[in-house]
């Protein structure tokens, strides 16, 4: 049993352990640490308090078992029995990432339900779950982003017990797991971190508030904070990744290190202690391929921040321009004829380019021979492209079948990592809004006039969800139902086929992104993806088409139509196909290779 330890820099003259009704003073340490002097038992409800102020959970409390205004319950991971002792990682190379949230993806909105849906996964093709974030936030609904203790599992959810069953479940059938942090701010509710210590700045400014502390005064603690807390997912609980939210919005110019090279060579080092490998991926807005550079070493030259992989949301905009016609906000330079070909052969549209939504220069290139396009990841929708539409209309509500399938041909054979969300594979009927659960009646209301303000801006008019309404959460759950519908078994069979497709033939997973060739006819609405051997052809339009495949005459006796979305396609001696409207096909050697 250990000794409940807190760092508290802010107190000035005392810091009690409190239990029940009893106050038990703490030992001072070192730069501002303070130290109880007895362990406590599992499941012993604690808090803290300074100068005899009002008790304050744990900052690294790992069980929030009374909400997050209550007080910490002790938790070791310690005690957690492992079986998994056969699994050595997961390989992001080859891999295929879902994205899913707890609370909406079963009816029952826990872990352990989310296990039972875990063989769908294994048979879709899936290698790697990636749950939205699991620390503990206000109430029992949320997307995860205002989590204030960062430590604890979110309690609805199952708790750190129900985390580690669907872990080792996952790891049994051969899924790697990714847990999404958020590192670069905190919740309002419940967010009692600024009465211990200097965790928040305002020499720099967030969407949510102040800035995390990561080059100010007390910042080696803070930084700590959270590498300690990536150390505990990928250590105590086993996960395999984590997927970092919004790196932009992580400010520490003042330091020669900046955090996320600090952040991953820490990980770095657990990974070759641990024996497996330990796979870092950002959400950066900033377009900028340094993110996923090696990281300056002693004695060596790198320059970049070290991370393995990154989103890459111009893939997702110009394929949902292409798909939707949809051009307004941020969409509106995607809808530039030649975009889908470039995202196509390089993640980033603005790469030095005028953003006209920014009104500036944003990005700059990706070294299209040297930087893999696995460490890029692609996608047709996100929690946040779907969420943060005004009535969380999913591409399936947008679009018939026919698209739907056209663009995942594009992207389950493209070069990049590939990431599903949770339904999407057989085009799912149901919405994904955006749902709160906060008891302040103030930020309730700057809720929902921040999101009716947010959509008026961009110029979507469409009627905003009641964030706090259980209907919300409700309409944004699940209905595996739809699975006994020919309609989305059939999507679902495509989506598992392309998967299938790229396990078994590696030139629809290379991720050299120099090798990618793309024939896109923006008028006949037709793409052709030279992909190797390998031909994938698309056509969006409302007519069949008759499409070249780009063939070399010495191949065209040995294609064959891998999958098809619609009919038999023939190829002619001319390689030319005869491609029926709103769909795809592949074609590839008869023999895999």
């Amino acid at each position: 049993m250990a000794a409940p330890a807190v760092w508290a820099p802010k107190a000035q003259d005392r810091v009690d352990l409190v239990v029940g009704e009893e106050r038990i003073p703490m030992a001072r340490g070192e730069r501002g640490w303070w130290s109880a002097p007895q362990p406590l038992r599992g499941g012993t409800d604690y808090a803290f308090s300074l100068d005899g102020g009002a008790s304050r959970p744990d900052p690294r409390a790992r069980r929030m078992r009374h909400g997050v205004h209550g007080p910490s319950t002790w938790f070791d991971p310690a005690d957690l029995a492992w079986d998994d002792d056969h699994w050595d990682g997961t390989d992001l190379e080859r891999g295929v990432v879902y994205e899913l949230h707890v609370g909406t993806f079963t009816e029952q909105g826990t872990l352990d339900s989310a296990v039972e849906r875990l063989d769908h996964l294994v048979r879709l093709g899936v290698t790697m779950v990636e749950l939205m974030p699991l620390a503990a936030f206000p109430g029992q609904h949320g997307w995860g982003y205002d989590g204030v203790d960062l430590y604890a599992v979110h309690e609805p959810y199952g708790g750190p017990e129900a985390l580690h069953r669907f872990v080792q479940a996952c790891h049994w059938r051969g899924l790697g797991v990714c847990l999404d942090v958020v590192y670069n701010h905190l919740g309002p509710s419940g967010n009692y971190l600024a009465e211990f210590g200097p965790y928040f700045t305002d020499a720099y400014a967030t969407p949510w508030g102040d800035a995390v502390n990561l080059d100010g005064p007390g910042s080696d603690e803070v930084r700590a904070f959270f590498i300690d807390n990536a150390v505990q997912w990928l250590r105590d609980f086993h996960v395999d990744a984590l997927r970092l939210d919004a790196v932009h919005a992580l400010h520490d110019d003042d330091r020669a290190m900046s955090f996320l090279e600090e952040l991953s060579g820490t990980v770095d080092g657990l990974a070759e202690d641990l024996g497996r490998p330990l796979w870092l991926i950002a959400e950066s807005d900033r377009n900028d391929p340094r993110t996923v550079l090696p990281r300056t070493r002693v004695g060596s030259l790198g320059g970049g921040s070290g991370i393995d992989a990154q989103w890459a949301d111009d893939v997702h905009h110009a394929l949902h321009v292409v798909m939707t016609g949809e051009s307004h906000g941020y969409y509106a330079d995607f809808a530039d004829p030649t975009a889908l070909a470039k995202v196509l052969t390089t993640p980033f549209f603005h790469d030095g380019t005028w953003s006209s939504f920014r009104g500036r220069t944003h990005g700059q290139p990706v070294d299209r021979e040297r930087q893999p396009g696995w460490r890029f990841v692609a996608s047709l929708q996100t929690h946040d492209q779907v969420g943060n539409r005004a009535s969380g209309d999913r591409l399936s509500q947008l679009v018939d079948a026919g698209t739907l399938a056209c663009g995942a041909a594009l992207l389950l054979t493209s070069p990049y990592t590939p990431m599903l969300f949770m339904g999407e594979e057989w085009g799912a009927g149901t919405p994904w809004q955006f749902f709160t659960d906060h008891e302040e009646p103030e930020l309730v209301e700057a809720i929902r006039q921040g999101r009716r303000a947010e959509f008026a801006s961009h110029g979507w008019e469409a009627e905003v969800p009641d964030p706090q309404s259980p209907a919300t959460v409700a309409a944004s759950t699940l209905d595996w139902n739809e699975l006994a519908e020919d309609a989305h078994v059939r999507l679902l069979r495509w989506y598992a086929g392309l998967l299938a497709a790229r396990r078994a033939r590696p030139d629809l997973r290379d991720p050299h992104l120099d090798q990618v060739v793309v024939h896109h006819d923006h008028d006949a609405r037709t793409v052709v993806v030279e992909r190797g051997r390998h031909r994938v052809l698309v056509n969006l339009g409302d007519e069949e088409r008759a499409v070249d495949a780009h063939l070399p005459a010495t191949d065209r006796s040995t294609v064959a139509v891998v999958l098809a979305w619609v009919g038999a396609t023939v190829v002619g001696d001319d390689g030319v196909v005869a491609l029926p409207a709103r769909s795809a096909c592949v074609l590839g050697p008869r023999a895999a290779g």
